[in-house]
């Protein structure tokens, strides 16, 4: 199988490059994807529409949540079976979160179309953005199984070895989603409304290809009901392992709740910077997180198999990557901040405003790949409920108490570095967890990892 050659046979560093280098251009991909709305949005001169994919963000932010759980636990529980030698196993994992994937989504589809208006007040909509964050969400809300089978699927293609098969339909449903969105934003007229559809639409072709290969190319994973119900309790065990992901998504969300409605008290012009700070300093946040998401299956595969020395050789070359990368896209963000926030926003208030925002927002970038490698580690070591706490502490224990602390002392930079002071305090804890466990691990007092599975 793949996985074998890849994980078990080949290299450090070939296996490093094979998963980290697609995962880290199926981020950049993602980065211009997410940019991509926002600039064509821009484009029409208008705050408040840019304001309102902000308010929506937090939304499907949770939603990406349910998505990460299912994704990274399949894929930390696949791969494990298969550094064990059991296949059945992983077809009986990969189907129920196939299943699990467009169940969740139709369920969020019904729910965010009928407490549509609701949900949007919660979030600090004022009447200027509400017409705009109603239609945005209301269509994103129609797609979103294709959106959340499509982020779970793909991370499961990993575990699989298939990394060429993941890059090309994350690919097609990105670039997809790029050209779709000048022709309905501004060709169709059809405004922020525009950007839902093509988003849509990208998911959809992103999902058709995954479905190609768990169905036609694959012999570890499978969409089969008969190998889901073969052992539907295992579900449990993927939550258990997905949790940490998905707690950080879940509660990044409802901090950025916390934050949209203390920014609406500055108006609309301080939602659309911070929206555009955001998206700013996303590049540095997503490589990183992409590389340890990269890692995740080779980490999961040599802890099933026992192999510690491969698993020291990944780990040490992964600590020197991250914060590589980390540090030269911070410093590219910083540099760089003029045309990048100018993508976004037309108005010099609001461009103001973001270039206070961004530099705190990126104090911490260099360091935060640690935390993201500490996270997915304890993960495939079966550490699930220590790197829940773990992600729990950063997007939440922490954060919430943090925007209104620091909101309180620094007024609306505060917004920003609040998140800074807590990215650090986090990867701190996170480093310190890693070497704990890994001096368990490698002493032979945690449990085999198959055992935990």
């Amino acid at each position: 199988m793949q996985s074998e050659r890849l994980f078990k046979d080949a290299p450090v560093w070939r296996a490093i490059s094979a998963l980290v280098g697609p995962s880290i251009l199926s981020v950049l991909v993602m980065v211009i994807y997410n940019m991509t709305d926002l600039f064509f949005i821009g484009l029409l001169q208008d705050t408040a529409q840019t304001a309102a994919v902000a308010v929506v963000g937090p939304v499907f932010t949770l939603a990406a949540a349910g998505a990460t759980v299912l994704g990274m636990g399949g894929c930390a529980v696949v791969a494990g079976s298969l550094g064990a030698g059991d296949l059945q196993d992983a077809r009986c994992i990969s189907s129920l979160c196939g299943w699990c994937s467009i169940l969740v989504g139709v369920i969020l589809t019904v729910v965010l179309n009928l407490f549509c208006e609701p949900i949007l007040s919660l979030l600090g909509t004022n009447d200027e953005i509400l017409p705009y964050a109603t239609d945005y969400l209301r269509i994103l809300a129609i797609g979103a199984p294709a959106m959340i089978f499509s982020v779970s699927a793909a991370t499961l293609l990993r575990a699989d070895g298939a990394i060429r098969r993941g890059l090309v339909g994350n690919l097609a449903g990105s670039i997809t989603n790029i050209l779709l969105d000048p022709l309905f934003i501004l060709g169709f007229g059809w405004n922020i409304a525009g950007a839902a559809v093509a988003t849509m639409i990208g998911n959809l072709v992103a999902s058709g290809l995954y479905l190609n290969h768990i169905l036609f190319h694959s012999e570890a994973l499978s969409l089969c009901p008969s190998d889901a119900l073969r052992h539907p309790t295992r579900l449990g065990r993927v939550l258990a392992l997905g949790l940490p992901n998905g707690v950080s998504s879940l509660l990044s969300g409802l901090a950025g709740s916390f934050s949209n409605r203390l920014l609406s008290a500055y108006g609309t012009n301080a939602l659309a910077a911070m929206a555009a700070a955001d998206k700013s300093a996303m590049v540095v946040t997503l490589v990183q997180m992409g590389i340890c998401m990269g890692l995740q299956p080779l980490l999961a595969y040599n802890v099933g198999g026992h192999n510690f020395p491969r698993l020291r050789a990944v780990l040490n070359r992964s600590f020197g990557l991250t914060v590589g990368f980390g540090t030269l896209f911070t410093l590219f963000c910083l540099l760089a901040q003029q045309p990048l926030i100018g993508l976004f926003l037309s108005d010099p208030e609001a461009i103001s405003l973001a270039r206070q925002l961004l530099p705190w927002l990126l104090a911490g970038s260099p360091l935060l790949g640690l935390y993201y490698l500490g996270i997915n580690f304890l993960q495939a070591a079966g550490y699930a409920g220590i790197a829940t706490l773990l992600s729990a502490l950063r997007q939440g224990v922490l954060l919430v108490p943090a925007l209104y602390g620091f909101h309180s002392l620094l007024g609306l930079p505060g917004l920003a570095s609040a998140r800074t002071a807590t990215d650090l305090f986090s990867a701190v804890i996170a480093l310190l967890l890693f070497v704990l466990v890994w001096r368990k691990l490698t002493n032979n007092k945690l449990r085999p990892f198959h055992n935990t599975l």
